[in-house]
Formats: structure tokens, C-alpha cells, sequence
């Protein structure tokens, strides 16, 4: 009886135990906070951004860059060049020096190379801005503008090797669209660019991306470029002189088809063209300022040989014929303190 009694006191012990265990679990789980049922979704998110998938911020939205597009394409332009050059033609008998004797030099034949590029107009009077090596050697410019049947002719307005920027101009017979030139100099590393051109003559193609870095120098060849802006938007050969657009349509650069950039894009800054604009229209070339002197820095030693108190200052050593300087009369030995 004993046993018996002891065995339902054990149960009874054990069952007391279990039961508050599981009210303690079940107050725990509720503390806590932890579900005792299958968990529902269910975020705590701030009100400004409890739609942001639903609702786009102020004027951005997966559709700005197609406005933006459709806004500045029609400025955008094909430029097609014709470069006529003279061929040798190979022929075995010229190769004796003998037979050359009495003939001559081999013959020449002409022989054209068709170039692509792009191009924005920037007046409705039919002046474009492009690069420079777009047209350098051009015998002849067409230039493609939607909404019309049939290539403009164009003229060279001005160029400058060195910058790599030229304008040229077509008679449309009517007021033309243009884009609009923004300031460079506002860009930001990380701000969104869409660049627009006819890469390997597919016209008005779509490229979008970032400003990866400013200021960046480049050397392709024999032309140096200084200042560029680096971005990601693809731009290849026939996207050169094309426009690059910050979000709002406006010009921050001028696309240049770098050899060799395998995903990088390369962009002459738009302030940099517009400083210049004024004098390739109307001059057709870039005045630069000069003196025409050469110049030697002043030792300690050469300032009291020429009875100076100090050496601030630059010795002249040499004055081109007919420069500024000459004009100016300054001549050789004369010491420069001030400008």
C-alpha cells in the first residue's frame, strides 16, 4: 500500500513539474514575443518608406530615361565622312630600280574611307558639335537628322586638334531642335549619365551608366587629352561626338571613343567645349594667349651679377621675331617681375 501510495505521489510530483513548465514556456514564448503558431509577414516600416516600391521618388522612375531620350534624340545626329586619299598600286615591275628608272614610281589610284560619328546640334541655325577626328581629312560631310528624307551637307565651321573638338553647320532651311549644355563642373562621381550615338553605325543607340571618375588624362596615339570624365556608359567607335546627358537632358560631355577601353567611356567635360565655342564659329580656331619669350628662372648668383636686391623674378633670354613680346618691346636680358 506504501508502494502504491508513493508510485501516485511520484506521478502526481512529476505531472505538477510538467505542467509548470509548460505555463513557464508558454509565459516565456508570449515575453518574448516568439510565436507559438506560424509566423505571419509582417515588417515595422517607417512611413516615408512603407510604399517605395510602389510610389517612385520625385521625377525618378524606371521610365526617366526614356523621356529623357525621346526629349533629346531628335538632337542627336549621324555625321558620315568621305576621306579620299591616293593608293599605290603594287605592280612587280616597280620594284626593280631599273625599270622605276625609266618609268617612274608606281602608279596611284584614289581611294575612299567612310568614317561614322555623332554629333548634337547646338543651334537652331544648324551649327553641330562633334570631335575633331571625325572630320579631320573629311573631303566630304553628310549629316543624318531625323525627321528628314535625305543627308545635310555639311561644312567645317572651326576645329582644334589639341581639345579635340570641331563644329560644323547645315542648312536645314528651318529652325532646328537643340539640346541643352549643362555645367560639368557640377557632375559628381556617381551621378547617372545616358549617352546617346550610332556605335558601329547603329543608329541613335542607348547606353546608360555612371560618372566613374573626373579629371582623368588620356593618351591614344599621337592626340593627349587632359580632364576627361570616366564612365561606365558604353561608348565605341561611331559614338564619338555624341552627347553625354545627365538626367534632366542636358549636355555634361562630348563622348570620345577611346582605343583599347574595354568598359570604360571617355567624355571631353561640356565646359570645356563651351569655353571655346565663341571663337571656332567665328574664327574657325582657338586664339590662345602668348608672349613669345623664352623665360630662365633667376639664380641668387644671376640676380647680383645684375645688380637686383632679390631674384623674384624671370630673366628673358630669347624674344621670337614678330610675337607679342617683340611688340611689346621687351628684349633679351630684360627681367620680368610682375604680371
Amino acid at each position: 500500500m506504501w508502494l502504491k501510495n508513493r508510485s501516485f505521489i511520484h506521478i502526481a510530483l512529476v505531472a505538477f513539474v510538467a505542467g509548470i513548465m509548460f505555463m513557464s514556456g508558454c509565459l516565456t514564448v508570449k515575453e518574448l514575443g516568439w510565436p507559438d503558431k506560424e509566423p505571419k509577414t509582417s515588417l515595422n516600416i517607417p512611413g516615408n518608406l512603407a510604399n517605395a516600391q510602389d510610389t517612385a521618388l520625385p521625377g525618378v522612375g524606371p521610365d526617366l530615361v526614356a523621356k529623357t531620350v525621346d526629349k533629346t534624340g531628335p538632337a542627336v545626329v549621324k555625321i558620315e565622312t568621305i576621306r579620299t586619299s591616293q593608293e599605290e598600286i603594287r605592280d612587280p615591275f616597280f620594284n626593280d630600280p631599273f625599270f622605276r628608272q625609266f618609268f617612274g614610281d608606281s602608279p596611284r589610284r584614289p581611294r575612299e574611307e567612310r568614317g561614322l560619328g555623332s554629333g548634337f546640334i547646338y543651334s537652331p541655325e544648324g551649327y553641330i558639335i562633334t570631335n575633331e577626328h571625325v572630320i579631320n581629312g573629311a573631303n566630304s560631310i553628310d549629316v543624318i537628322i531625323q525627321g528628314f528624307k535625305e543627308p545635310l551637307p555639311a561644312t567645317v565651321v572651326g576645329a582644334d586638334f589639341d581639345l579635340d573638338l570641331a563644329v560644323i553647320k547645315v542648312q536645314a532651311g528651318k529652325p532646328l531642335l537643340t539640346l541643352k549644355t549643362g555645367d560639368s563642373n557640377k557632375v559628381k562621381v556617381g551621378n547617372w549619365v545616358i549617352a546617346i550615338g550610332n556605335p558601329f553605325g547603329l543608329d541613335h543607340t542607348v547606353t546608360v551608366g555612371v560618372i566613374s571618375a573626373k579629371g582623368r588624362p588620356i593618351s591614344v596615339e599621337n592626340r593627349s587629352y587632359k580632364n576627361l570624365l570616366q564612365t561606365d556608359a558604353s561608348i565605341n567607335p561611331g559614338n564619338s561626338g555624341g552627347p553625354l546627358l545627365n538626367l534632366n537632358g542636358e549636355v555634361v560631355g562630348i563622348n570620345t571613343a577611346v582605343a583599347q577601353a574595354q568598359g570604360i567611356g571617355f567624355a571631353i567635360p561640356i565646359n570645356t567645349a563651351k569655353s571655346i565655342l565663341p571663337d571656332l564659329i567665328k574664327k574657325g580656331k582657338i586664339t590662345r594667349p602668348w608672349l613669345g619669350v623664352q623665360l630662365q628662372a633667376l639664380s641668387q648668383e644671376l640676380a647680383g651679377y645684375l645688380g637686383l636686391d632679390n631674384n623674384q623674378g624671370a630673366l628673358i633670354v630669347g624674344v621670337i621675331a614678330g610675337s607679342p613680346a617683340a611688340s611689346a618691346g621687351l628684349r633679351q636680358g630684360d627681367v620680368i617681375v610682375k604680371i
